[in-house]
């Protein structure tokens, strides 16, 4: 734990915002077409209808405010699975998150023709929330009611469940194949501002409801008869929970597909900062993932320029060595 007083965390979350917005901005100006401050400031108080501007206000603003939105909710849902799971590789998809969307939406293309980014964002919420709950029931069956062990073996069972069914989709309709290939690779790439203003009120709902949970969690964190010593109601801490992820996780899937890494990598960078307490963790998993899916999106407009790969993919760069890291950590211990 890097900061051990409440100040030098205060003063990190300082840091923190700052480092934030300047992503924001990073992402704003850096690309294939150069532009500037001035012209960023223009594209909004002196609009000509140039090339650049026009990319300022349809492509560069939209992706990066959808970047912060979708790092930031996949980040604390990732936190908040990781200690409702008390698994240190818990993410999105080990409530088959990414994957009870992923089908949804070739669901949709393959039935009932649903071509719109808007509609499809939807099914891929609406089935991002069937897949948690689904989850969330299968592993509360039983005398013992919800365990860890048992969300998680109903969490993989979901994974491979949708994704064994999406496949099949894909196989038999190569329609639905070349329209959703480059969503389940995780982009924000072409997005615009109305699909992140459609989910927005759900991910702010969630992001305050993820700071009213944070002190239930800490106790939550304890052990279920801790909890329930010092009257902690710890069924309804764990479906608030689950409603909490499924809004975050769903929303930021719905928008931008299945970003993986940033889930696992993140929680685990903020306790190393701030430690275990969950009031200083989420915030920070707030800002840190932001922070992450920034730079990764800036720097996926440069590897093979002038093409850019799915940001996804550089998610995936970045979290492969740290997963194997705390998997290997995990088993030795």
């Amino acid at each position: 734990m890097l900061l051990k007083t409440n100040r030098a965390r205060t003063l990190g979350l300082l840091v923190g915002i700052i480092l934030f917005i300047l992503s924001i901005c990073a992402s704003i100006l850096l690309g294939y077409t150069a532009t500037t401050w001035k012209m960023a400031i223009d594209a909004y108080l002196n609009f000509n209808g140039s090339n650049e501007h026009i990319i300022i206000q349809t492509t560069r603003v939209p992706r990066a405010l959808i970047a912060a939105a979708v790092g930031s909710s996949l980040a604390i849902a990732g936190a908040i699975m990781q200690a409702l799971t008390k698994n240190p590789l818990a993410s999105p998809g080990i409530m088959g998150v990414n994957a009870g969307a992923g089908f949804f939406v070739v669901l949709s293309i393959t039935f009932f023709a649903q071509a719109s980014l808007n509609q499809l964002t939807w099914s891929a919420f609406l089935g991002a929330a069937v897949a948690a709950f689904t989850v969330y029931f299968l592993g509360s069956l039983g005398r013992e009611g919800l365990t860890p062990m048992k969300l998680t073996l109903a969490g993989a069972a979901m994974a491979a469940f949708f994704s064994s069914f999406t496949q099949g989709l894909l196989v038999i309709n190569e329609k639905a194949l070349e329209e959703v290939l480059f969503w389940l690779a995780g982009s924000v790439q072409g997005r615009d501002l109305d699909i992140l203003l459609s989910v927005l009120p759900y991910l702010v709902l969630a992001w305050i409801g993820s700071l009213l949970l944070a002190n239930p969690i800490n106790v939550l964190s304890m052990g279920d008869d801790v909890a329930k010593g010092l009257g902690q109601k710890t069924v309804l801490i764990k479906l608030s929970s689950a409603i909490v992820i499924v809004l975050l996780a769903g929303g930021a899937v719905a928008i931008a597909g299945p970003i993986g890494f940033i889930g696992i990598v993140i929680p685990h960078l903020a306790r190393s900062i701030v430690g275990i307490d969950h009031r200083w963790v989420i915030p920070y998993c707030g800002l840190l993932g932001g922070i992450l899916l920034l730079v990764a999106d800036i720097g996926a407009r440069y590897v093979i320029m002038p093409e850019e790969v799915p940001v996804g993919v550089m998610t995936a760069i970045i979290g492969t060595p740290f997963f194997i890291y705390i998997a290997r950590r995990r088993m030795a211990g």
